[in-house]
């Protein structure tokens, strides 16, 4: 009997140990580069690695640790809570790692406000050393006492150059006699928009489909790659940076009451099978943010376009959201009770919670009343009246468009 032995993904097998095989990211790790000059101390600090898929974060990462000598923990925020966190920091408290062993989380920005506070003592006090992954921008994603203590390191997408050695360094590991032709190689380029994972699996999937026919023809030819793909490729990770830009890109367009754009970004959402409540979710959040007081009925529509699409589902629910993008993009816009709302968060957290007006205090037990909780209260005071904290005295936060 034989066993089949399960390989990893080539795009493990061929990822580099090194910087010496690692590419891209010359603005990291060229010459006098804060991860060369890491490696080169053999210190390292907790860092947040933001790039687009296939760029290099976690090759990375990896190298880092390998280089710099110390105890990797690979975790991901989609499947790992505290308790992955607590046993490992156990583990290294028990002197059974190093401190500042590497815990390395991917997808940082899945990790909620809690799970992301459950690290900072840690990081802090140098039990372990964080490095996070993510293709969302961390200034939103990450919470500010978290990202102080980190540096963030901008990865870019990589270049069409640089897929040509991904491409290379894939045939070589694959057949060192197979060849691309040039077609195909221009439009595998074309087709990773920068993600070097996407053009090494492409690659392993064709020749383990076609393994008998490439090795006899020495080639893989555009259409060995296209059979291969079987169905129009439109790039569209659905936790990952084109989501967001495209979702991004939909509300921007709303807001400029382009309704063109916004039609044509909603198709791409569809096409790409976005979940249709995703997107009506965040139709609800712009009636209020952007349209407001302007047509305050925007938010009834959206809300019953959320309802349609959670009653009817695909593919009869884009209808629902097609006439939603209209209706909103075509409305008047308003953010006054938006920026309202901000304004008066801003002094929250500013001075924190400052002292409630005595007279608007409830007065329930005797004591309370003793102390002139509910004192002066009017039900209906002059709408001048100022019934904010003392120090807030007059402050204004609603201004309402002019018409």
């Amino acid at each position: 009997m034989i066993l089949m032995i399960n390989q990893s993904p080539l795009a493990d097998r061929i990822r580099p140990k090194s910087l010496t095989g690692f590419i891209g990211q010359i603005h990291l790790v060229g010459d006098l580069k804060p991860v060369k000059l890491m490696i080169a101390k053999k210190q390292i600090f907790s860092i947040i690695l933001w790039g687009p898929p296939g760029c290099g974060k976690t090759t990375l990462a990896k190298i880092l640790a390998k280089e710099i000598g110390l105890p990797f923990f690979p975790l991901s925020a989609v499947s790992a809570g505290k308790a992955d966190l607590r046993e490992i920091i156990l583990k290294i408290k028990k002197g059974l790692y190093q401190k500042g062993s590497i815990v390395f989380l991917d997808e940082i920005h899945r990790f909620n406000k809690a799970q992301q506070d459950f690290l900072l003592p840690y990081v802090e006090d140098g039990t372990i050393t964080l490095i996070g992954a993510t293709t969302e921008n961390p200034s939103f994603e990450v919470i500010g006492p978290l990202l102080s203590r980190c540096r963030v390191f901008v990865l870019k997408e990589l270049d069409n150059k640089e897929i040509g050695k991904i491409i290379n360094k894939t045939l070589k590991a694959l057949d060192k006699t197979v060849k691309l032709k040039k077609e195909a190689e221009d439009w595998l380029i074309n087709l990773s928009a920068g993600d070097a994972r996407q053009v090494i699996n492409l690659l392993e999937n064709a020749f383990d489909l076609f393994n008998k026919k490439i090795i006899k023809d020495k080639e893989i030819t555009l259409d060995i790659l296209k059979t291969t793909l079987q169905s129009p490729y439109l790039r569209y990770d659905k936790v990952g940076e084109e989501h967001y830009n495209t979702i991004s890109s939909y509300i921007k367009s709303m807001r400029a009451s382009n309704v063109d754009a916004s039609l044509y970004y909603l198709a791409r959402m569809i096409a790409a099978g976005e979940d249709p409540l995703f997107i009506a979710r965040r139709m609800v959040i712009f009636a209020s943010e952007d349209i407001g007081m302007a047509l305050p009925t925007a938010l009834v529509v959206a809300n019953e376009v959320f309802q349609a699409c959670n009653t009817i589902g695909y593919p009869e629910c884009a209808i629902n959201l097609a006439h939603g993008t209209v209706y909103l993009a075509s409305a008047p816009k308003d953010k006054s009770s938006y920026n309202a709302l901000r304004s008066a968060q801003a002094d929250v957290e500013k001075y924190g919670n400052l002292p409630i007006p005595l007279n608007l205090r409830n007065p329930v037990t005797k004591y309370m009343k003793s102390w002139e909780y509910g004192k002066g209260y009017e039900q209906y005071p002059d709408k001048n009246v100022s019934l904010l904290p003392d120090k807030l005295k007059g402050r204004k936060y609603y201004f309402p468009k002019k018409k």
